[in-house]
């Protein structure tokens, strides 16, 4: 099912309305959606280097609403409907683990690493941050820079290097994003054991 759904994205990359659909699936993917923003952008942005940047801001724009309707659901509707869309992706225990071990810091972070990483999946750290009432402010400004950076900085790699580099982060980026949250989790639980 899940290479359906992949596929199915793909597919959008080559349609007139891309654009839209690019909007779309970044705005359903911050809360409810399996397949990242990343699979239609990354098609787009080669087929169109000229409009990368443009592409970047859609999908950034598009998946801070997208995060802000997640935190909604979380703090809102829970039961009724975050709930089981987490059960249903098979998050729900993930959600619950990291529920119980989550603070103002924890979420803070969770919310940069799944920006730039997707590691915790977005979905499942936008509706923690509504369940655990994380202030929305603070919520929406790293969603703006997580986001953000992840989509203008594919941006910039793909105008610069074009085709070569969408294979090496098709192959790559998880593993290098994986890291780079690895790096940012140890430089926090380093500085909140210091103090």
């Amino acid at each position: 099912m899940l290479r359906r759904i992949y596929d199915w994205t793909l597919s959008l990359a080559a349609r007139k309305s891309a654009e839209w659909w690019l909007a779309f699936i970044a705005f359903i993917e911050s809360s409810i959606f399996l397949v990242p923003a990343d699979v239609l952008y990354l098609p787009m942005a080669l087929s169109r280097p000229d409009r990368a940047y443009r592409y970047a801001i859609v999908a950034t724009v598009a998946s801070v609403l997208g995060g802000i309707a997640g935190w909604f659901l979380g703090h809102y509707a829970f039961e009724a409907i975050a709930r089981p869309v987490l059960e249903f992706y098979g998050k729900y225990d993930a959600f619950e683990e990291l529920k119980i071990a989550s603070g103002t810091g924890i979420i803070l972070l969770m919310l940069v690493t799944s920006g730039l990483a997707h590691l915790p999946p977005i979905k499942v750290v936008t509706i923690l941050a509504g369940v655990v009432g994380f202030p929305l402010g603070w919520f929406i400004l790293s969603a703006i820079v997580a986001r953000g950076a992840r989509f203008l900085v594919l941006a910039w790699l793909l105008k610069t290097y074009g085709e070569p580099i969408r294979l090496f982060i098709e192959e790559r980026l998880g593993l290098l994003a994986g890291l780079a949250a690895g790096v940012l989790i140890l430089m926090y639980v380093f500085v909140r054991y210091l103090h």
